[in-house]
């Protein structure tokens, strides 16, 4: 299954990677004996055995819901906003990254 040059520069072109002649030939080169050392691995006997697209298998996100539990103890608002640089109202207030606007000096 080896790479011809016409594969390695459709890859190239395909990663926007500018090739010159010499380095067209090299990496050619370079990518056929990376295929072979995945030789060993075709010769297996793989017919039965399920693609496997995640190491270990079946995992998946597990999220709580967003749900208000009250049983659970809180943090009050006051204090979590004790030690803020800049609050309004229940918010923190952070310096802008999109630009100032002049009437907040600066803080969003």
């Amino acid at each position: 299954m080896a790479l011809s040059r016409e594969d390695v520069q459709g890859i190239a072109d395909y990663a926007r990677i500018a090739l010159t002649d010499e380095e067209l030939d090299e990496m050619t080169a370079y990518m056929n004996e990376a295929v072979d050392l995945l030789e060993p691995i075709r010769q297996y006997d793989l017919d039965g055995v399920d693609p496997t697209f995640h190491p270990i298998g079946d995992l998946s996100n597990v999220m709580g819901e967003d749900i208000i539990d009250d049983s659970v103890r809180a943090l009050p608002i006051d204090v979590a906003l004790k030690n803020a640089g800049s609050t309004r109202d229940r918010y923190f207030r952070v310096p802008s990254i999109l630009g100032t606007d002049e009437d907040e000096g600066g803080i969003a």
